[in-house]
């Protein structure tokens, strides 16, 4: 009986590329939040966004929408390579992945802060406060249940997937530790308050290296089998 092997060699490579920009852009969140803190207030989000929509964008996480769309490529392809060696963490991995930036992508409020800060500067000024409380309601709901939600079914797909890829013989064993420590890291939330900050801004820098330790051996194996 003759099988036949799908060949996912140009996901791979796209995947790899793409992980570049993800290490490349965290380093710009990081300086965005240190130059510019994220507004405290609806009314001072509305008028970062009138002064520079784009920062206002930023503030918002947009660069995390963008590292989030590259997270689906990143455990996709690893995925795909683990699960003929780690089968049942891999899938539970994947299944918490999927629900987490399911409940993520539909709560940012990027684009609908934007629009509520164009219509707040063009409404009167007694019905400003209907902007100021639909801005309000956005930003609850981003911070609420969904967030915390999306923020540690993410913890505990990397805790997942860093184990099968220290089990795998396609990676070296440290490279799963390092996700390992990011996935402890990612198990309290920022919104918890000042040591959900600090352990929220500790875990990028093992992600980091997690990242990086995979690019080669994923795009050894798409030009193994490319």
């Amino acid at each position: 009986m003759q099988t036949t092997s799908i060949n996912f060699s140009k996901l791979k490579k796209a995947t790899v590329l793409l992980m570049i920009l993800m290490v490349l852009i965290i380093p710009v969140q990081i300086i965005a939040y240190v130059i510019s803190p994220p507004p405290q207030s609806v009314s001072e989000i509305y008028r970062l966004y009138q002064e520079n929509p784009l920062a206002g964008l930023v503030s918002m996480d947009l660069l995390l929408l963008f590292n989030n769309i590259i997270l689906i490529f990143l455990y996709t392809t690893l995925f795909l390579m683990l699960v003929r060696e780690q089968t049942s963490f891999v899938i539970l991995g994947m299944i918490f992945e999927i629900i987490g930036l399911a409940v993520y992508f539909p709560t940012n409020p990027a684009f609908e802060m934007l629009k509520l800060s164009r219509l707040f500067l063009k409404a009167e000024k007694a019905e400003q406060i209907i902007y100021l409380a639909a801005g309000e309601g956005m930003m609850a709901s981003y911070v609420g249940t969904a967030y915390i939600t999306y923020y540690l079914f993410n913890g505990f797909a990397l805790l997942l997937f860093s184990y099968s890829v220290m089990k795998s013989s396609q990676f070296d064993r440290i490279t799963g530790i390092w996700g390992l420590i990011a996935g402890i890291l990612m198990l309290v939330p920022p919104t918890v308050g000042t040591v959900g900050m600090i352990f929220s801004f500790l875990s990028l820098f093992p992600w980091v290296i997690f990242v990086i330790r995979l690019c080669l051996p994923i795009w050894k194996s798409s030009v193994a089998k490319g």
